[in-house]
């Protein structure tokens, strides 16, 4: 099957769009799983962060997914971005991917990693699916609303207990998420000056989808992420009823370019809100 852009001028987040995004993140994250047992090699980027097989294999699984399905969208991959030293040409509609964020949980085995799979329309991330393999979540974000399912045991394409996604709305007291790996006196210092004093540490986009489940209120993150990495968690928050601001205000979007050797589809600084 291979869904065709031809005179579609409607939002591609459709039913089977989605199936085919849960599919590709499913099978990434067996991939995953399957080094997670194993072992497999690591090895370090130029900006000093890891990479391993797992990495590499996942996207691999989500490339061909996609590229299989939906030809005509350009797919921004992180490790393919990572090895292509020429510019990649985007239209209004791309895929963002980051096949295993948080390698270095990966890595520490602590199991909060997630396979990110967003599809980017005009700015917004329109569609997208977390997936942690650990947990056996899958969360899905698209205009029918945000979900979360448990995968079966064997991790196959069958996905049981579908339950809906909403953000909670804002009580007295807030809780915070923050990154497990990369967080900053900047986030130390806001959380005081928000009189917040619970904080959730979690890995990789699974601090969105906390926030999509009503499970926390506020994520503000002021250390480097790209694209590929909040996408799909983004994706699924806005599904939810939240959003993700930039320090002044503005609604995060997607498709970013620089002059800047190594900035393209960088984010600014931003705050994720749930209700």
């Amino acid at each position: 099957m291979r869904i065709s852009m031809a005179g579609n001028q409607n939002s591609l987040a459709t039913a089977e769009l989605m199936a085919i995004m849960q599919q590709a993140a499913l099978e990434a994250g067996r991939q995953i799983m399957h080094f997670y047992a194993a072992g497999c090699v690591v090895t370090f980027k130029p900006d000093a962060s890891p990479v391993s097989e797992a990495d590499h294999a996942a996207e691999a699984v989500i490339l061909k997914y996609l590229h299989g399905f939906l030809p005509d969208i350009a797919v921004i991959a992180e490790e393919e971005m990572a090895a292509c030293s020429a510019m990649k040409q985007i239209g209004s509609r791309f895929f963002l991917v980051d096949a295993l964020d948080g390698t270095r949980e990966f890595v520490q085995r602590n199991g909060d990693f997630t396979v990110n799979i967003a599809l980017i329309e005009q700015g917004v991330p329109v569609a997208g699916v977390v997936y942690a393999p650990v947990r056996k979540h899958l969360y899905c974000g698209s205009a029918a609303g945000a979900w979360q399912y448990v995968a079966d045991q064997a991790q196959s394409l069958v996905l049981q207990h579908g339950q809906p996604l909403q953000v909670r709305a804002g009580g007295k007291e807030k809780i915070a998420v923050a990154s497990r790996s990369h967080n900053t006196p900047e986030t130390e210092a806001y959380l005081r000056e928000q009189a917040i004093t619970s904080c959730i540490s979690v890995g990789s986009s699974l601090k969105f989808c906390l926030l999509a489940a009503g499970k926390a209120d506020i994520y503000p993150r002021f250390s480097r992420t790209m694209e590929w990495d909040t996408a799909a968690g983004d994706a699924v928050l806005r599904a939810a009823g939240g959003k993700t601001l930039t320090l002044d205000n503005a609604l995060l979007t997607y498709g970013k370019r620089s002059p800047r050797p190594g900035d393209d589809f960088a984010n600014p600084h931003f705050i994720a809100y749930g209700g």
